[in-house]
């Protein structure tokens, strides 16, 4: 009988004393109610705040999952296409720029509008000077040593490219300098932003190239965590990077 009368108590309500997520779940009702084989979404979730658009991001992939629909959506919000996508299309001038999964895409960009457009990501320029099936080696002017890379690209000695190192806890901050001859460098911090459950340090190499880390809010309360213009080392390992060759 209470739910009954929650139903009837909206069902009298007129279309201006919906909320923003109720307007869109009526929306959505009525484009679903004649079963279409394609559903096309431009932007759905954009007038809603971010709390209800989380929730009703969970409720449209539920819907569509049990109504069997097939649904292409236009968004903007990287967040809102990683969530609710099986494959995701990166467009640049109206043109493909990379088709694969959410997990593909994010993990294995093919350049460098994908890695920057999706997330986001420290870019390291430099040239090749070791290339095998196994590894690469390349050389950049934002540090003191030479990068590497646990996978090959098939690449003429000396060609230019690009080293896509994503923030989320890949980049260890240290003290003291690190052991290796690889994939690190020394700075200071110049900004800090605690966003909640993580914490992004902004570190200004000695290069003026600024890495950001993306650390565990956790985990920095269990360390001596570094604060402003303290000298920080930034580390990465091999498998943290990709090469990117556009």
């Amino acid at each position: 009988m209470r739910s009954n009368s929650c139903r009837l108590k909206y069902a009298k309500r007129k279309p201006h004393q919906l909320s923003g997520g109720q307007q869109q779940r009526v929306a959505l009702a009525r484009s679903l109610v004649k079963r279409p084989k394609l559903l096309l979404l431009d932007e759905p979730m954009s007038a809603l705040d971010k709390q209800i658009r989380q929730r009703t991001q969970i409720e449209l992939v539920n819907i569509l999952d049990q109504v069997g629909v097939t649904c292409i959506m236009v968004t903007h919000d990287q967040e809102e296409a990683m969530t609710m996508a099986n494959r995701l299309a990166v467009m640049s001038e109206g043109q493909i720029v990379q088709l694969g999964t959410p997990h593909q895409v994010y993990e294995y960009p093919n350049s460098r509008f994908s890695a920057s457009f999706i997330g986001s990501t420290n870019l390291f320029d430099g040239h090749v000077v070791e290339d095998e099936p196994d590894h690469v080696f390349v050389e950049t002017a934002e540090l003191p040593v030479r990068m590497y890379v646990n996978h090959g690209i098939t690449g003429p000695l000396g060609m230019p490219v690009t080293i896509s190192v994503r923030p989320e806890e890949r980049i260890a901050l240290m003290r003291k300098p690190p052991e290796g001859a690889y994939n690190w460098g020394r700075g200071r911090v110049t900004n800090i932003a605690y966003m909640g459950g993580y914490t992004l340090y902004h570190v200004t190499l000695d290069s003026g190239k600024v890495v950001v880390a993306n650390l565990s809010s956790l985990a920095i309360g269990e360390i001596d965590s570094p604060t402003f213009d303290d000298e920080v080392y930034v580390r990465w390992s091999a498998s943290a990077g990709v090469v990117l060759t556009s």
